[in-house]
Formats: structure tokens, sequence, C-alpha cells
């Protein structure tokens, strides 16, 4: 394999539970992942980072403070893959950089990611591609989401209807229509594992609900996920995308009532991300689709099961066509870096509603 077909991609999402790291290869842009890992992030840097998801005092002190500390922290993660497997800089083409979102607010025409990438660029010694969500924000897009157009990349059928659910902190989904004279359809559908894992955090102190366990021990209280399914957000049509600006602990509470038990709101929050995902499915007619999972969220059992009663069918993990569900995303990010460096484009403009396909992102050079 000559060494320039190398690429790194680094994903840090929503769910603020660690940073993700793949080394892949790309044959005429066909991707194979060679190695993965994923490093924690320091409780102290993830409280930081919450810190600033929403409005506060003191945030451009923070903010410029946070911004290399996570560049070298995705430096580090880049220079663990080296050491792995005995490469050199030299040897990887660039690397793909989504960064940590601290806020998404496309409606005001902005969204900022943290994690410098001068920082990882000097401390790597590899060309770095960053900032991939601006260029589509400023051609009149949402920035997000922008996997949908690596799942066609990847996962499209011209004989089968495929549909991807992505499920991190946010869920997002990705219609892929067998028949190529349709569009591929794809945007947020509210919440995936954000809440779900607040309310565990706050209540049991424990990071997630593993195998989605608490919440089938808890039953749905259906007026309760009535109001919260009654937020404008679920009803508004796409393209659109969401953040932890919208669906944070303050909005989690909202309706909540004292005699309510703990579990059955678990229950409730693991329902809406289930009910919220079917019912954007149901929207489109798309017919007998496959169904794949991934995102952390593909390995809450209680999430899938619900998921798959308001669907009618089965779902299967992404793995099944060749890449685990825990990487998709931070190979979506190596792919795009790809695609920059070669002078082609990374959004579908159909998906994100800009103006056009667009090359995204900042280079910064080695």
């Amino acid at each position: 394999m000559p060494p320039a077909d190398y690429f790194i991609g680094l994903m840090s999402g929503t769910s603020l539970d660690s940073i993700d790291a793949v080394l892949v290869s790309f044959e005429q842009g066909s991707l194979t992942l060679h190695d993965s890992q994923s490093t924690p992030l320091p409780a102290s840097l993830r409280q930081q980072i919450l810190a600033l998801n929403t409005s506060g005092t003191d945030e451009i002190e923070q903010l410029a403070e946070l911004d290399p500390e996570l560049g070298r922290l995705f430096a580090d993660a880049c220079l663990a893959l080296l050491h792995r497997h005995q490469l050199k800089p030299a040897q990887i083409r660039a690397i793909g950089s989504h960064g940590q979102t601290l806020r998404h607010r496309p409606t005001k025409g902005y969204s900022l990611q943290v994690g410098d990438p001068n920082v990882i660029a000097e401390q790597t010694g590899i060309t770095t591609v960053a900032d991939f969500r601006r260029r589509d924000l400023a051609a009149g897009g949402q920035g997000a989401p922008l996997v949908p157009a690596f799942h066609h990349q990847c996962f499209h059928s011209p004989n089968h209807n495929r549909v991807l659910i992505n499920i991190g902190g946010m869920a997002n989904i990705t219609l892929l229509p067998a028949d190529p004279e349709k569009p591929v359809i794809g945007y947020d559908t509210g919440p995936g594992n954000v809440l779900i894992d607040t309310w565990i955090q706050q209540q049991r102190d424990l990071p997630y609900d593993k195998d989605g366990a608490w919440a089938a021990s808890g039953k749905v209280i259906d007026s309760l996920l009535n109001r919260w399914l009654s937020d404008p957000f679920f009803s508004a049509p796409y393209p659109k995308s969401t953040g932890r600006e919208l669906f944070n602990e303050r909005w989690l509470q909202r309706h909540i009532q004292p005699q309510m038990q703990a579990e059955d709101i678990q229950a409730t929050l693991t329902e809406l991300t289930a009910r919220s995902i079917a019912i954007a499915i149901q929207q489109h007619d798309l017919i007998s689709p496959e169904v794949y999972l991934c995102g952390g969220g593909s390995h809450n059992n209680s999430l899938k099961q619900r998921l798959e009663q308001h669907l009618g069918f089965g779902t299967q993990s992404t793995a099944v066509l060749g890449l685990h569900p825990d990487w998709v995303e931070a190979c979506a990010f190596a792919w795009l870096a790809y695609r920059t460096i070669n002078h082609q484009s990374g959004n579908l403009a159909a998906v994100t509603g800009a103006r056009g396909e667009r090359i995204l992102g900042g280079i910064y050079l080695a």
C-alpha cells in the first residue's frame, strides 16, 4: 500500500465520553479500516465542555484554554495509532478532525468546534483537515449532518433501499434509496443517548445505561412522553440539525413531576429516542428498507427493541456491512479529509440545505 494512502479520522461527539481515532486507507475512494482506539475524556475536561455548551461568564478565556488542550489530546490519540503500527508521520496523508462541538446554531449561521488543528498538525507533523461545518453554513446549509454523504459512499446498494440510523449523543437518519434518481435524505431526529446518559449520570452516578437495563426496569409515562414530543423540533421540516443547545438537562427537567419514578423517566427517555427516530423514518416512502444501526446507542438493547417495535421490522448493525458501528463517524471524518485533500466536495446539498456541494474544511499543513 503506498504510504500516502493512510488517513486518520478523529471524532468526539455530543456524548462527551471519548475521543475516537481510526487509521484507514482508501483505494479508489473505497475505505479500509486498519485500526481504531477510544480515549476517554478526562472528567474535568468534560465538565469544561459542558459549561461552554450554554451561555455563561468568562467564556472567551475558557474557550481559549480549552481549544489547545483538546488539540493536544487529539494529537496524542493520533500518535498512539502511529506508535502501535510503527508508522512515521510522513506515511499519513492527512488527519481529519471533527473537533468537539461547543455550540451548533445553524439558524444563527454558526457552528463552533474546538480542538485546535494547528496544535494537532504541529504535534503530529501531519497535515490536518478540520472545521468541516462552516463552509456548508456559509453556503446556506445547516452544517450538519455531514455523515450522510459518507453513508452513501459506503453503504448504498443498487438492489435494496437502506436506512442508516446513527445514535450518538444526538440521533440522525440517512435514507439511501436503491434508485439513483431518488435523492439521499438525512437529518437529525432529536436526542440519541444524550438525555438517557444525562439522567442515569444524575440519578445513579453511572456513565450510561448498559444494555438499556435500567430503562427496561421502568414503565413509559405517556403523558410525559407526549409533552416532550410536542417540542417544535420534532415536527419541523428537514433539513434540520440539533445539539445540546436544545436537548440538555434543562430541557429534560421540563414537565418532570416529583411523584414520577426515576426508572420510569429513564424508560420514557429511551422511548422518546426510539419514537422520534421511528416517526421520522415513517414519514418517507421507502419500501421495505434494510435498516442498519451505528453509534453508541446501537448497543442499547432496550432502545433497539423499542425502535424495532415502532418500525415494525428488524434492524442490523453496520458491522454486517463491514464497518463496526462504533467507528463509523470517525471513519466519516477521515473520508471527508480524503475528499478535501483531493479537491472533492464533502456535503450533500439536499441533506444540509446548502446552495450546492462544497469542498469542506480548512487545511493545516504539517
